[in-house]
């Protein structure tokens, strides 16, 4: 697999409140991770770089899985571990407090993606002319979008588009939502915070995807084009094609 992590502070905030990046476990199967923190100065940095820190320090004392439905086991048992240790050190740390943050992860067999995500921090897949958002968003927006109560166009403007319903650190449970999706070869795992899809629509994500650029190429170009339509919040892109097998660590 080819991997590019990219992420950028945007041209509104004053510093960069995303994580992320691709981690391997003893086997040399790859996690990649996504953070969006929350909560003010600081405190939104700690929450991600904690996210991030705890998934792939558990990721990397694991053995390869051999079915999805452990890895989807696994996934929510260990998120909900690092759900309790950002609540409790928020509530030790007081300048911490309100701290939280969002999470989308994946992790791959030989055929398939499973997806993991808390929040509205998204992972999105490429098929051939196929483009698809994998992940649902834990927002008030996306909850009234789906019980019919506004129109998508609406949603796209609403004035709340920021509540979340669900994110780390918040309270003392969390539910993770995971999806398993066929990953071929070609195939192109697009995960993002917010900062990527309120500025950029899906059609013009697929087309950057689709182009001829390198894959190195396709993740500065989504940054760029977030920043040159307002670049009003962090931007963090992660892309994995099914091709080329590259060893990665941390970047943030």
């Amino acid at each position: 697999m080819q991997v590019e992590f990219r992420t950028d502070r945007g041209r509104i905030r004053h510093h960069n409140e995303d994580s992320g990046g691709v981690f391997e476990n003893k086997t040399g199967n790859p996690i990649v991770i996504v953070a969006d923190g929350m909560g003010g100065h600081r405190a939104g940095d700690v929450a991600s770089e904690m996210a991030v820190k705890l998934l792939s320090e558990a990721w990397q004392e694991t053995e390869e899985f051999l079915h999805a439905s452990d890895v989807e086991e696994w996934f929510r048992i260990t998120i909900q571990k690092i759900n309790r240790a950002i609540t409790s050190r928020a509530e030790a740390e007081p300048e911490l407090k309100g701290m939280g943050t969002t999470l989308v992860a994946a992790i791959f067999t030989r055929s398939q993606a499973i997806v993991a995500n808390v929040g509205d921090s998204r992972g999105y897949l490429l098929q051939e002319e196929r483009f698809k958002q994998i992940t649902e968003d834990h927002s008030l927006v996306n909850e009234l979008l789906r019980k019919g109560e506004i129109s998508k166009e609406d949603a796209e403007n609403h004035p709340q588009k920021n509540i979340l319903l669900r994110a780390l650190g918040v309270e003392g449970y969390v539910d993770t939502d995971t999806f398993i999706t066929p990953f071929q070869i070609e195939d192109i795992l697009l995960l993002c915070s917010d900062g990527l899809s309120n500025m950029i629509s899906e059609e013009e994500m697929k087309q950057v995807l689709m182009s001829r650029r390198t894959l190195a190429e396709k993740a500065d170009t989504l940054i760029t084009k977030a920043n040159a339509n307002g670049g009003e919040d962090n931007i963090t892109v992660l892309l994995l094609e099914r091709d080329k097998m590259r060893r990665g660590g941390r970047a943030s």
